[in-house]
């Protein structure tokens, strides 16, 4: 009998599967990886050696329960800050989940820069201080459910998107927001490797954007984020499903028409632009009707916006979900 907290050689993806694109879009590596999940949050008690030493961010307005109808603080309990910080999808670093902690150990954000520029009447580079000093940190307590079918519930710290969009003043024609990864194989090793076009882009409509929970996110836990959760900033949307929260952004544009996004363009009958968590819309390749939630045992239903149906369904009244996946 196969012991339940380990895994087999025959439930790992072979390494020529994670690294070759072709045989990675036939072989299925992201339905792999939900199949082996139920496996996987097993182990996160004994997963990663790198340490996570970030400094506290200062200022932080903690959210409450009285934000609970906002939608800024989910009533779940939280996920451990030992498994949101060494069970991550990061391709730039490693197709490991459980690999990326000591992957981007050494990453190092000195002189990071943020161009916002595009269809704005205030194009800007910003410097990373001068980016996090925009608003003071709010502490937003999301729900963060993947594209494979596990989720988290993690303790983000950061900023509204909108207050850094009001800085730059966009013009009526910008209907999107363009983002863009770092692009750097020397420092992102994963890069090296033709498992997804790079850099990592996403996008959003404007009225998503503009949302107020839509967040600039620089911190997990009252902490700096770690390379490893996307250090020094990111986007997060607890909507949709996590492969919209771009990690490392270094440009933000503003567009008049829908951008590329990553998934969509690697494989667009599977990854739609708009990636609004639906359970009554399956992956191709499995159900989206539950989730694992890590650190739970069993599976939990999946909400419709993951929850967030309330705050944001609206954006979407009249469309067609299933067409506008």
């Amino acid at each position: 009998m196969k012991e339940p907290n380990k895994i087999s050689p025959s439930d790992i993806t072979p390494a020529s599967v994670y690294f070759n694109r072709r045989t990675f879009m036939k072989a299925g590596l992201v339905a792999a990886s939900a199949a082996a999940t139920g496996l996987v949050y097993r182990k996160l008690n004994h997963v990663g050696t790198a340490t996570v030493d970030t400094p506290a961010l200062e200022g932080l307005k903690t959210s409450s329960d009285a934000d609970a109808a906002s939608g800024f603080h989910a009533a779940d309990a939280q996920t451990p800050f030992k498994d949101i910080t060494h069970y991550n999808n990061f391709y730039e670093f490693s197709t490991d989940k459980e690999a990326v902690a000591d992957a981007s150990a050494a990453f190092m954000t000195q002189g990071w820069q943020v161009s916002v520029e595009g269809l704005v009447r205030k194009p800007r580079a910003y410097g990373i201080d001068d980016l996090l000093k925009i608003s003071p940190p709010e502490e937003r307590v999301y729900r963060m459910r993947c594209v494979e079918g596990w989720s988290m519930v993690i303790p983000w710290a950061g900023f509204p998107l909108s207050k850094l969009l009001a800085q730059v003043e966009p013009l009526s024609g910008a209907k999107y927001v363009a983002f863009e990864s770092l692009l750097d194989p020397k420092r992102m090793p994963g890069q090296n490797a033709d498992v997804l076009p790079w850099p990592y882009v996403e996008g959003l409509r404007m009225d998503e954007a503009l949302h107020p929970l839509t967040l600039l996110a620089s911190g997990i836990y009252g902490r700096m984020l770690p390379p490893q959760d996307g250090a020094p900033i990111r986007l997060v949307t607890p909507w949709k499903y996590g492969f919209k929260g771009i990690k490392c952004i270094v440009k933000i544009k503003l567009v008049a028409d829908q951008p590329p996004t990553t998934w969509s363009t690697a494989s667009p009958k599977e990854y739609g632009f708009y990636a609004n968590v639906n359970p009554t819309v399956d992956h191709p390749r499995w159900s989206q009707a539950t989730e694992q939630r890590i650190g739970e045992s069993g599976r939990r239903p999946t909400l419709m916006f993951n929850g967030y149906a309330e705050q944001v369904a609206s954006m979407y009244a009249g469309m067609d979900l299933r067409a506008n996946y």
